[in-house]
């Protein structure tokens, strides 16, 4: 087993910040998008984090915490996906299937978590009474620290684990190859999963004629030869045509239905 201290000690750092940021800091950082390319970075795979946040964001982009209730945890399952494709070589889409089970996981920590820390709410109420705002910063702080160093050591163990089962899992990759392929493909369905959750909560009937004409542009696009390399980047410019177009026909009705003034042109 190769553990790498440097590399432990760095992702229980990075841990420890992105679990905190999730609900206190820019709440950015922590997205899988951003938090996957740094671990790989640590991990010496840039290439497989880029991939695997690309991927696992469009997996965990339409979850979001709804008040007390909180989706599948991204910092955890970004952490687990991570290990698993790096240390122990797992093909991505199958680390991503895995590391569901862990998010979930990290779902219920803090839903417990923060049911524990409702105590804390007792210091608050005596620092206002008092008018001391340092026992609120105080008790904040105490939170910070709970969460982070629960994410921090949840960290270093799935390190620790993903590089102790590294041959186990090559091992049942060879031998249990239905069981991998299983793995892969629920892992590559749910980026699907997630972007259709995205679409339930934001799409509205005038728009599906914005969404199919982008599958068709991104489509025409991809199988012309010397343009297929840039096909989202040009693809997203068309969608900005097209939004800055139904902006303008928005307005001008808008303008018409209020009896506003043209602009002469």
């Amino acid at each position: 087993m190769d553990i790498n201290i440097i590399e432990l000690v760095l992702l229980a750092v990075v841990t420890f910040i992105f679990a905190i940021d999730q609900f206190s800091l820019t709440e950015i950082i922590y997205r899988p998008i951003i938090a996957c390319p740094i671990m790989g970075i640590i991990l010496g795979d840039v290439q497989t984090g880029l991939v695997v946040g690309g991927t696992y964001e469009l997996m965990m982009i339409g979850n979001m915490p709804v008040g007390g209730a909180q989706p599948p945890n991204a910092v955890l399952g970004s952490v687990v996906a991570m290990v698993f494709a790096v240390k122990a070589q797992l093909d991505v889409n199958a680390a991503l299937g895995a590391c569901m089970i862990f998010a979930t996981f990290g779902q219920y920590i803090v839903t417990l978590l923060f049911s524990a820390a409702s105590g804390l709410m007792s210091m608050c109420d005596k620092a206002a009474a008092e008018g001391n705002p340092k026992g609120i910063t105080k008790a904040l702080n105490i939170h910070m620290l709970c969460l982070g160093g629960l994410f921090a050591v949840i960290a270093i163990i799935a390190y620790v684990g993903g590089t102790a089962m590294s041959e186990p899992l090559q091992s049942l990759a060879d031998n249990a190859s239905w069981f991998m392929g299983g793995l892969s493909a629920a892992g590559g369905m749910m980026r699907f999963v997630g972007f259709g959750i995205l679409l339930k909560i934001m799409m509205s009937n005038d728009l599906w004629g914005w969404l199919l004409a982008g599958f068709v542009f991104a489509l025409v696009i991809g199988n012309i030869e010397p343009l297929a390399s840039a096909t989202l980047i040009l693809v997203a410019f068309v969608g900005v045509c097209f939004a800055l177009l139904d902006f303008k026909l928005t307005t001008m009705e808008k303008n018409a239905q209020q009896g506003g003034v043209s602009d002469g042109i």
